[in-house]
């Protein structure tokens, strides 16, 4: 079974109907010739080693690059095989079964603007899958706006031969946009719903506190062992394809292409990254973190996607880390006391109240859940009286330093009554 197997029929044939592949990159394979390289004579010369090909129908032209990679090709710390050993786990995201993740499309645009709207035109689409035994990169290019409707077409015959589609923020962008742009070019009954993978969203909910952002560039270099050279920034994308519309000079589409390719690549190592995180593989097939909140965040996501026996050894394992944050104590903390593993909960607390000093401007959840556990729980009212105390001198000073951006100004008053009952009942004894 094969990543991607399966996808050979209605899918090939639509990749067949653009031609036959051609293009080397890294490890794709090369020397292939035929058909395509027939239709390359007909491109103007300044195409020519860039690894294009005309696709001609009633609707128009644009520009097909194809690469082909074996499925033993590594890209960073993962090779494109390693799917095979996940795809069950990915039925975590929402597909019932591992069927369709054989049939996977991996989708990134580059487009003239930032935003969802009509104005905002895809110059590049950039699609990857498997046929056979190969990774298939295919990036499709329109010279001109005049071009887009060729490509429209292409597309949606194409798309719908697939049952899931992986992106990186494709839910609030790129989809949106290539969606936009079928109702624009007449293709209102152009319906297609996939098993939607976006997989800014895990990432965002590992490493949002670890890495100094959750772009795909940061994630690939600090966790999948992918370094960019010479790469052309997506940033810059647009202003190249506009230089290109007003001079002609394909040359500087050079490095869109490779940036675009990377990207298709990177899509595919971070997903069997996720898909070794579902299948139990962290601490064997991925290393295991090793900052707190990391494991945390991990074991946190690993649970939502309903993995919580893959979740519980991260828990462990941070409970005993030496620098966990305050933040983060508390935070598993308050999912123990949900779940009801009181006697966990009170060591995390325990914890972040002797950690709660080393702050500039100390917090004090800690000790008010503290508080509310001796008193409610175990009934030790000195033990919550002072706790109640030690937080009402925070919560005092946390305001004074914040001034009127601190906590709500009734939180004093309540941690003051809190104080004022404790007191009663222990009066009472």
């Amino acid at each position: 079974m094969t990543f991607g197997e399966g996808i050979g029929g209605a899918a090939g044939a639509a990749a067949a109907d653009a031609g036959a592949a051609i293009g080397s990159i890294g490890d794709a394979v090369s020397g292939e010739s035929g058909p395509a390289a027939q239709a390359e004579e007909e491109l103007h010369p300044a195409w020519s080693g860039m690894g294009v090909r005309l696709v001609s129908s009633t609707e128009g032209e644009f520009l097909v690059r194809e690469t082909r990679y074996p499925l033993s090709h590594r890209h960073g710390a993962h090779r494109l095989d390693e799917w095979h050993g996940v795809q069950e786990a990915m039925s975590a995201f929402g597909a019932g079964d591992d069927s369709g993740y054989r049939n996977a499309l991996f989708l990134d645009l580059e487009t003239t603007g930032l935003g969802v709207g009509a104005g905002n035109v895809p110059f590049m689409v950039g699609l990857a899958y498997v046929q056979d035994d190969r990774f298939v990169v295919e990036q499709m290019l329109i010279r001109h706006p005049a071009e887009e409707r060729a490509m429209i077409g292409y597309l949606s015959a194409m798309l719908p031969t697939f049952t899931h589609l992986v992106t990186y923020n494709g839910r609030t962008f790129d989809w949106p946009v290539l969606h936009n742009r079928f109702i624009l070019h007449g293709h209102r009954a152009f319906k297609w719903e996939p098993v939607h993978i976006d997989l800014l969203h895990p990432s965002r909910s590992v490493w949002r506190n670890t890495l100094a952002s959750c772009k795909l560039s940061r994630v690939e270099e600090d966790r999948l062992g992918i370094s960019r050279e010479d790469d052309v920034p997506g940033s810059l994308a647009p202003a190249i394809y506009f230089q290109y519309l007003a001079d002609g000079d394909p040359e500087p589409l050079r490095g869109v292409f490779a940036h675009n390719e990377t990207d298709m690549l990177s899509l595919a190592s971070l997903a069997i990254r996720f898909g070794h995180f579902l299948a139990g593989g962290v601490g064997t097939r991925v290393a295991m973190p090793e900052e707190a909140e990391e494991l945390l965040r991990t074991g946190l996501w690993l649970e939502r996607m309903g993995k919580a026996e893959l979740a519980e050894p991260l828990y462990a394992r941070f409970a005993e880390h030496p620098r966990p944050s305050y933040r983060s104590l508390c935070l598993l903390a308050e999912r123990d006391k949900k779940c009801g593993n009181w006697s966990r909960a009170v060591l995390l607390w325990q914890k972040a109240v002797r950690t709660s000093g080393d702050a500039v401007l100390p917090d004090y959840e800690a000790h008010i859940e503290l508080a509310m556990y001796y008193e409610h729980k175990t009934k030790e009212l000195e033990r919550a009286l002072q706790l109640a105390e030690q937080a009402f001198e925070l919560a005092a000073g946390r305001r004074a330093g914040l001034r009127a951006r601190g906590k709500r100004p009734g939180e004093l008053d309540l941690i003051r009554k809190r104080i004022d009952r404790l007191r009663l009942k222990r009066s009472k004894g």
